[in-house]
């Protein structure tokens, strides 16, 4: 192409300067026909001059280097400004020269009009053909568009810019209803996106059922996108984006053929997003700038994003900890990379070995902890119970108590759901951390002096390791089936973006008295995310099958294998004592579950971890449930049976 560029540029000059030779009679007949200039002497010097009149602005303006079947308003403007700037130079250059003849007192305009209308018909006769042939393309699937009319129009720029293109736009849904009825580049705006339903039965009735749903628009997600697939499920038509506005208008600027667009399934961590909840980043800020803040569990989900967004906040030191050697060097490399500014360490160390983490304590003084460290997987904790015990609950402990005795002001400990009426170890081993850091929590508020110690639960974050989603990827990619323990199965849902940004804001609101700080702190309160409603695990799954294109039980089976030890059917944000309480920061509530005194749930926490650390499963389990009376172990799944989704 870089060979052949120069001569369609010189072909296209040619063939400017060719109409600019033409252009000046026909605009002298035009003017006043019969009343040519005298003598052979002006068409020599008219000519020429005509034509170098021409090529000149047309060259400045880059009117030979335009792609015809690809020209636009850009090149519309270039071309007028030409033929004004070429007739103004040809008059004066006929004055100057003293030949001036000027048959009409509107020459000169009339001269321009002819110029620009001869300079224009061919490019626009490329690009008609240009869109001819992409109308008329064979093997083209039919899209409808959804999205604003600024995203739409990107789109359907950057698929005219193909060579040959896959699709065809038979249609645009938009965003508002004062939009229906118009056009954007000769595509009709059939309705709204709340309309998509309504519209694909139209167009099934004609017989004109779109091959895919493009979304244009980035920024539909949550609800919104629910409803549209719901829609679009009936119909049995696929939903796909389009790339993003700015790979989108690239495409729609080049000036060449543009590569094939590429349009990807939908996610499901784009279908369950919400509404991004007002974050107080200035605060997040202060407390985190210029501060040595530590990290446990950093290699897993929830460490892993903290450790970003800790790290884009600009601290003195950030510390890495986790004990899988692998996923440390993962996100060290990662946070190298992205903010190589950030002062880091990388520290292998198990949170359950109370010397080392004491010593690493002194040795880095932390001002902030992030503890994520922790057995999350139910059945596997079920498997090794005692491991769980270890780690989640003696391992919180080691963690406090050393951050305490180094100076740290705050730590900030990452709970879950499964704590609330706990059924199994992991969820019980959770319940006695957080009564542990609520009881030290309440210990400095009161003295005024010591760390504090704020507790947040929350759900399943999207993507987590271990949790369903991966998995029914890993089943999908294979083919399936997709595994569901019991069709009645809910659990809550948040992406790992979403939780952590709420998890900054809760520490940042515990971290000092304020007058909006919730008083329910002061009394061991603890900080619960508002995770929306639940989600149907096998809804889920049927929904992950219809976003890959495929059908539900037809193309993919959905297997109900079985409640599992320790697994409830739904998970419960807050224990029936624990009433949620609002608070003055969206996203944020607060449980107030029982306390009990530090030195008491500390003694219970040391025959429990002696228990376990000498195999002692049976008494270590007694004295679990004489501490968490709500622990119900369910060591028998089979007990809740299955029923007909």
């Amino acid at each position: 192409m870089a060979r052949t560029a120069p001569a369609r540029i010189l072909l296209n000059l040619s063939l400017d300067a060719t109409l600019a030779a033409l252009a000046l009679p026909l605009a002298l007949w035009l003017a006043a026909p019969g009343a040519w200039p005298p003598g052979l002497v002006w068409w020599a010097v008219g000519l020429p001059l005509a034509v170098f009149a021409t090529v000149l602005p047309g060259w400045a303006l880059g009117l030979p280097k335009q792609y015809w079947r690809y020209a636009g308003l850009p090149d519309l403007l270039a071309l007028m400004g030409a033929a004004a700037i070429s007739a103004g130079l040809f008059s004066a250059g006929l004055r100057l020269g003293g030949l001036w003849f000027s048959p009409n007192g509107a020459y000169p305009l009339i001269h321009a009009m002819v110029l620009g209308a001869l300079l224009g018909i061919p490019r626009l006769t490329g690009r008609l053909q240009t869109l001819r042939r992409g109308s008329e393309e064979a093997g083209q699937q039919p899209v409808l568009v959804v999205g604003g009319v600024d995203q739409a129009d990107l789109f359907i720029r950057a698929l005219r810019r193909e060579r040959r293109p896959s699709w065809r736009v038979q249609g645009i849904l938009a965003r508002r209803s004062r939009q229906s009825g118009r056009r954007i580049q000769g595509h009709p705006i059939l309705g709204t996106i709340e309309e998509a339903d309504a519209v694909l039965d139209a167009l099934r009735a004609e017989g004109q059922l779109p091959s895919a749903i493009v979304l244009a628009s980035p920024d539909l997600s949550g609800p919104g996108l629910e409803a549209l697939l719901d829609a679009a499920d009936h119909h049995g038509v696929p939903v796909r984006r389009a790339p993003q506005p700015t790979a989108l208008g690239h495409a729609a600027r080049s000036t060449g053929d543009a590569p094939r667009m590429d349009l990807r399934p939908v996610s499901i961590e784009e279908l369950l997003d919400r509404p991004q909840v007002p974050l107080d980043r200035e605060g997040m800020a202060r407390l985190v700038q210029g501060r040595r803040v530590l990290v446990t569990g950093a290699g897993g989900t929830i460490g892993g994003e903290l450790a970003r967004q800790v790290a884009a906040l600009g601290p003195a030191l950030l510390i890495l900890l986790d004990h899988g050697e692998y996923v440390l060097y993962e996100i060290d490399l990662e946070l190298s990379e992205r903010h190589p500014g950030v002062h880091r360490r990388a520290v292998l160390a198990d949170i359950r070995d109370a010397a080392r983490m004491r010593r690493l304590m002194e040795e880095i003084q932390p001002e902030l902890v992030f503890h994520a460290a922790a057995l999350k997987h139910v059945p596997m904790v079920e498997g090794d119970p005692m491991e769980g015990l270890l780690t989640n609950s003696e391992g919180t402990r080691v963690v406090a108590d050393a951050a305490r005795a180094a100076g740290c002001s705050l730590m900030v400990f990452i709970s879950t759901d499964k704590a609330v009426n706990p059924t199994s170890v992991m969820g019980a081993s959770k319940r006695l951390a957080e009564m542990y850091c609520q009881a030290m929590d309440r210990e400095a508020r009161a003295t005024g002096r010591g760390m504090r110690c704020v507790t947040v639960r929350f759900g399943n974050v999207l993507g987590s390791t271990g949790s369903v989603v991966p998995l029914f990827r890993r089943q999908l990619e294979r083919g399936g089936p997709l595994t569901v323990t019991h069709p009645d199965m809910r659990r809550y849902f948040m992406t790992v973006r979403e939780a952590v940004g709420l998890v900054l804001q809760a520490a940042v609101v515990g971290a000092a008295d304020r007058q909006d700080t919730p008083p329910e702190l002061r009394e061991g309160g603890i900080f619960v995310l508002d995770m929306g409603n639940p989600v149907k695990i096998v809804d889920l799954a049927r929904r992950m099958i219809r976003l890959a294109g495929l059908r539900p039980e037809q193309d993919v089976e959905i297997r109900f294998t079985g409640l599992r030890p320790g697994e409830k059917l739904f998970e419960e944000m807050f224990h029936g004592q624990e009433p949620p309480r609002p608070t003055h920061f969206p996203g944020l509530l607060v449980a107030t579950p029982r306390t009990a005194d530090a030195a008491l749930v500390s003694r219970a926490l040391d025959e429990v971890a002696a228990a376990a650390r000498g195999g002692h499963s049976k008494l270590a389990l007694a004295q679990l449930s004489r501490l968490v009376p709500e622990f119900a172990h369910m060591t028998d799944p089979s007990a809740v049976g299955l029923s007909k989704p």
